[in-house]
């Protein structure tokens, strides 16, 4: 700060001896002190939080975006790239978006309206498409399936209230009850406080943008913060950054670093400052199935008087029930990863998820009802009436607050108890397997410590690529889930899933082994090794080019497009 007094100084000193400038010249200078000041000041900052080689790695990374969209604008040397994301972009519109002379496309209204036995043949039909087979487990995540028992109740319970909605709670005094009850079942289960509130939302991304914006709101009103900021680790739910983008939020990145692939507690407590709204930590996170260390961070939290909110979307009620169904649970010793630990103010919980509720289903928690009415939107002056809803939506469906509560109150503890034996066993044999397996243990790694039902594994050396893994798994029919950075495979276990577990290991054994048979077979011939390079590594694997996140969107943006192809 003195080399930025001393700039100001040797700025302003001239501009009082010299009586006879002009106003504009005057004006100029001031213009270009601010500027100075300006610019010193982001240095200073960015060196404070990120330190020299930090730094100058975003500015790099600033440079390569900025090529990046050079070289979008004028493409030369991408042309391979540019025909693998068409190729596949083709493909995806072959795959989800089928028209052919066989394709009934309902493009208007019909002139009169179908019988109901129409409707139901067609609705019959679209339900038989051609389709993955998650019935048969070989989908990662995606559906979390408590059984057709389950699902043919919460038909019923969805039925009940179909023409419900919550904006009115005086019309549909069951589902006020059933929300309540929800919020209160959920906050139970991770240890809320006597205070503690919640909200229902339509899924773990409104929940989690509702928790970045009632931080925001309440930094504004309790500190006057006007340029938030928020620290997530680099593994965080991409929520996250909808949430900074949508709600002007900066978004400070800590790195996850190998072997435990955790938040940097070091780098978090290096970037905190007046303006942090919200620390993150997540419980596991989404690509690799770590928690991270939120007792530390919780401790960060508490002493920089600074909410943190807990990401247990996916992790849901199967984390919640971990130590009661006989496993290890993260940080028990520590006092636990919810709120037992005193940092934690708000916690994201897809019931939709390891609660088997219906899809569109997730629940906000925070520690008090003071904080919960900082996300809440309140309009006293509309010509319609006061206004107020407690989330993103306006409307919304009661019958999926009434499919929720009923599959909770049928599950029950004992009933969570036993699904997280199956769930968390079944990514337990995975784990080991490949953990011991002599033809995986040699070629693949898991990455870090997984606790939960998500299991992540990488090559362990050049000779097999990733990606190849991936697309050998998919050409088996399995669906699992591609990583980048590092180039990785998970797999998120569920109960179809770890039904099919054995049959998972088998194929995975067997690409594997089919993989080194084409590598032997062609060095015994003196051929140069070919990656097959599919689909994966097209859009993931393309060699680390300046143009890859471009190409990336591209596809994004095509797949996007394709969703409403009708």
């Amino acid at each position: 700060m003195y080399a930025l007094n001393q700039t100001a100084k040797s700025v302003w000193l001239p501009l009082t001896q010299l009586s006879g400038t002009s106003k504009y010249d005057i004006v100029s200078r001031l213009v270009c002190t601010i500027l100075i000041i300006r610019s010193v000041l982001t240095v200073y900052q960015n060196v404070t939080c990120y330190g020299v080689a930090g730094t100058l790695t975003n500015a790099l990374e600033y440079c390569r975006r900025w090529i990046s969209l050079e070289t979008r604008a004028a493409p030369r040397k991408f042309k391979r790239v540019d025909k693998d994301i068409e190729a596949i972009s083709n493909s995806m519109v072959q795959k989800l978006a089928r028209h052919g002379a066989d394709v009934r496309r309902n493009l208007s209204l019909p002139k009169e309206g179908w019988d109901i036995e129409k409707v139901e043949a067609e609705l019959n039909e679209l339900h038989n498409l051609d389709h993955t087979r998650w019935e048969d487990g070989r989908v990662s995540g995606a559906v979390y399936h408590g059984g057709n028992e389950l699902l043919e109740m919460q038909t019923r319970a969805i039925g009940k209230f179909s023409v419900s909605n919550p904006i009115h709670p005086d019309v549909f005094p069951g589902v006020r009850k059933m929300e309540a009850e929800i919020v209160a079942m959920i906050l139970a289960a991770f240890h809320g406080p006597e205070d503690g509130a919640g909200v229902t939302t339509s899924g773990g991304t409104e929940s989690i943008i509702m928790a970045c914006l009632a931080a925001r709101e309440k930094a504004a009103a309790e500190r006057g913060v006007t340029n938030p900021e928020m620290i997530i680790p680099s593994t965080a739910h991409a929520a996250f950054f909808k949430a900074a983008q949508y709600f002007k939020i900066k978004l400070h990145l800590v790195s996850c670093p190998a072997p435990e692939y955790k938040a940097s507690v070091t780098e978090i407590r290096r970037l905190i400052n007046r303006n942090t709204v919200l620390l993150v930590a997540s419980a596991p996170n989404y690509p690799h199935g770590i928690v991270d260390d939120i007792p530390e961070i919780s401790r960060l939290a508490t002493e920089n008087d600074i909410p943190l909110h807990v990401d247990c979307c996916l992790g849901s009620l199967v984390i919640a029930f971990l130590q009661k169904s006989g496993f290890p649970s993260p940080y028990d010793n520590s006092g636990g990863f919810d709120f037992r630990q005193p940092g934690v103010t708000s916690i994201s919980v897809d019931t939709h998820k390891y609660g088997f509720a219906p899809k569109g289903s997730s629940v906000l928690l925070y520690r008090n009802r003071s904080y919960r009415n900082y996300q809440y939107f309140l309009f006293p002056d509309w010509s319609g009436g006061a206004y107020a809803s407690p989330s993103m939506a306006g409307s919304r469906p009661g019958s999926l607050i009434a499919g929720t509560w009923a599959t909770l109150v049928r599950m029950g503890e004992s009933g969570y108890i036993s699904s997280c034996r199956q769930i968390v066993g079944a990514a337990k044999k995975f784990e080991a397997a490949i953990l011991t397996n002599p033809i995986l243990k040699p070629h693949i790694e898991i990455i870090g410590y997984p606790m939960v039902s998500v299991i992540a594994f990488t090559s362990k050396n050049d000779e097999i690529e990733t990606y190849d893994i991936a697309d050998a798994m998919d050409a088996r029919g399995w669906h699992l889930n591609a990583l980048q950075s590092p180039p990785a495979i998970h797999c998120a276990f569920t109960i179809p899933t770890a039904e099919a577990v054995d049959g998972l290991i088998s194929d995975l054994i067997d690409v594997i082994s089919e993989i080194l048979l084409q590598i032997q077979e062609q060095k015994q011939k003196g051929e140069h090794i070919v990656r097959q390079r599919g689909k994966s590594a097209a859009l993931y694997g393309v060699g680390g080019s300046i143009a890859d996140r471009t190409m990336v969107n591209q596809f994004a943006e095509g797949f996007l497009d394709t969703l409403y192809k009708a």
